[in-house]
């Protein structure tokens, strides 16, 4: 086992080496290479991140779409402070959000710089500590949506998925190109977000549950409605159905099951993963950053992850059954 106490909190999963071109692995026993976990929505704080972020000892490394957290900037400033070196990209689109961060992390000699135009947005949100693990974030590191919104993240610490997002965040600090590898379980965007997720949902043969802020991708969109013309049991829960009036019109008349959270105080849908053959030797989880969006999945930088194990399945499932049981029908 891991010997960061704060993993002891975290859900436990396990994972098998992921190709979207290659036929899934069966899921296996749990290993220590993964653990997934919900965010709380109790407080405006996220202690299993701050654990992790404090677990660094030589170093840090962070990609961040919005960072307005104090605890967390506090956090990276002492590490830095302590010796550790501390480097963040901040997205540069969302300047007006994270500069408050950028200057504070900057007259504390922490290394920050802004993200590379080359991407419409730079939406990742994956934090790596001493290179050895990495945590892959659904969600922002924006306190103040904290308590009301739904994210998942999965710790990682794989060899050669660790590298491929050093190598690449190395690559994303200096603004230099690169092509990242996808490691043995990663989903990159721009690169092939876009021909995995399609895939993952292609390979769907008994049932596909997908949980999304945005959902307008025609390519995976078609793919999810030939599930359900297939016979495929297909629950969605979006944020806001009516953004996407089409596309929710195609799913519904192939019998998918949707559900969303219209102007809900309580719970916003910010989350992206997919479940896939939930309890089936053939199951999926996919967790990341990239939305259903043409943008997103080929214009933007974002980094998910694919896995097989049906403990990992289960950290997200559980949760989306009751986020779909708390939606409205549409």
């Amino acid at each position: 086992m891991h010997a960061r106490a704060f993993r002891k909190t975290a859900l436990i999963c396990g994972f098998a080496a992921a190709s979207a071109f290659v036929s899934y692995p069966a899921a296996h026993a749990a290993s220590d290479d993964y653990s997934a976990f919900v965010w709380s929505t109790s407080s405006a704080s996220e202690p299993t991140i701050y654990d992790f972020i404090n677990s660094a000892t030589s170093s840090l490394d962070m990609t961040m779409y919005e960072l307005v957290d104090t605890t967390a900037e506090n956090d990276l400033i002492t590490l830095e402070n302590d010796g550790v070196d501390v480097r963040v990209i901040l997205d540069v689109a969302e300047k007006s959000k994270n500069q408050a961060a950028y200057t504070a992390l900057t007259d504390a000699g922490v290394g920050v710089v802004w993200s590379s135009t080359s991407f419409t947005y730079t939406h990742q949100k994956t934090i790596t500590v001493d290179d050895d693990e990495s945590l892959i974030l659904s969600g922002n590191l924006t306190s103040t949506y904290y308590t009301s919104t739904r994210d998942y993240g999965v710790f990682d610490t794989d060899a050669n998925d660790v590298s491929a997002i050093v190598d690449t965040f190395n690559a994303d600090y200096a603004h230099t190109s690169i092509t990242p590898s996808d490691g043995d379980d990663l989903v990159w965007s721009p690169t092939d977000s876009q021909s995995q997720l399609v895939s993952l949902v292609e390979s769907a043969t008994t049932s596909i549950d997908v949980e999304e802020e945005e959902f307008s991708d025609t390519a995976l969109i078609n793919a999810l409605v030939t599930d359900a013309e297939d016979g495929v049991a297909v629950r969605v829960v979006v944020e806001d159905p009516s953004d996407y009036t089409s596309e929710i019109t195609k799913l519904d008349n192939a019998g998918a099951e949707i559900v969303g959270y219209p102007e809900s105080d309580a719970l916003y849908i910010h989350a992206k993963a997919i479940v896939v053959d939930y309890g089936e030797s053939d199951a999926a989880v996919e967790v990341g950053s990239m939305n259903w969006t043409s943008n997103s999945l080929n214009n933007n930088r974002e980094l998910g992850i694919i896995l097989h194990d049906s403990a990992a399945e289960t950290v997200v499932e559980d949760q989306f059954n009751s986020d779909f049981a708390g939606g409205t029908s549409e």
